[in-house]
């Protein structure tokens, strides 16, 4: 269930506050871990780039979580953002009626 009044907490966010500073990793530190650039980590963190399945895989395996709890932050996020975009728009849709 997405919140209501505020933005979900972007997956960058979660990354840098829940994994990287308590355990005192850098991005950089992470990049070589995870077999990819600097600038995609740092691009993850800042909410500039998506955490697609290639990334879920990695971080997961790294901090021995799972893919879908990466996915997911990212899917709320997503969903949060074309939400507002088009909301307006989705309230006009009427469901489809049965006919019976």
């Amino acid at each position: 269930m997405l919140p209501r009044k505020r933005r979900p907490t972007p997956p960058g966010e979660i990354l840098r506050h829940e994994f990287l500073e308590p355990l005192g990793i850098t991005q950089k530190a992470l990049a070589e871990a995870l077999g990819i650039t600097r600038v995609r980590v740092s691009e993850v963190i800042r909410g500039r780039r998506a955490v697609t399945p290639d990334t879920a895989f990695r971080l997961a395996r790294f901090f021995d979580t799972t893919v879908d709890f990466w996915l997911g932050l990212q899917k709320d996020v997503i969903l949060w953002d074309t939400l507002q975009a088009h909301n307006s728009e989705y309230k006009k849709i009427r469901p489809a009626r049965s006919t019976g």
